[in-house]
């Protein structure tokens, strides 16, 4: 008994899982737990919150609108997400040579472009008429693209 108490243990060998202790398996699903719950907030972020957005979009609602087709001193932006641009029927005549330029070249307003456009309008596309500076919140960008691909609207 004195020599197996005395005898190095090797601390390089392989753990087998009947010497896993009781604190590694608490371990093992509260790390399951958090990987789960960081996945879940990523992807939250990522698609948006249509509720949220719809607050967000109250800063843009004097110009533009999104639940009906009614344009306003901007086009509407029912149905923009998939959207060439420069391209609502209604609007054809109000664009800037900016935005019917861009619209030509092939910008399609989808999750990628809307949110650079949001951000900083006038690098995105340079000329359009558009006098709103952007929105610097990653959050609130992502809300306002949830908001407009939402249908109905929240």
């Amino acid at each position: 008994m004195m020599q197996r108490l005395l005898r190095p243990r090797s601390y390089f060998a392989p753990c087998r899982p009947s010497q896993s202790s009781p604190g590694s398996a608490m371990f093992r699903a509260v790390s399951s737990a958090s990987l789960l719950l960081l996945v879940a907030t990523v992807g939250a972020h990522a698609g948006g919150d249509p509720a949220l957005g719809k607050k967000v979009f109250n800063r843009c609602i004097a110009c533009h609108e999104a639940a009906t087709d009614r344009d306003k001193v901007g086009p509407h932006l029912m149905g923009v997400v998939g959207r060439t641009a420069g391209t609502a029927e209604s609007f054809l005549g109000h664009y800037s040579e900016g935005m019917k330029s861009a619209g030509a070249a092939g910008l399609v307003w989808d999750e990628a472009n809307l949110a650079e456009y949001l951000r900083a309008p006038k690098l995105k596309v340079p000329g359009n008429k558009m006098a709103f500076g952007g929105l610097s919140n990653d959050d609130d960008i992502a809300n306002v693209i949830a908001y407009l691909k939402a249908d109905p609207k929240p």
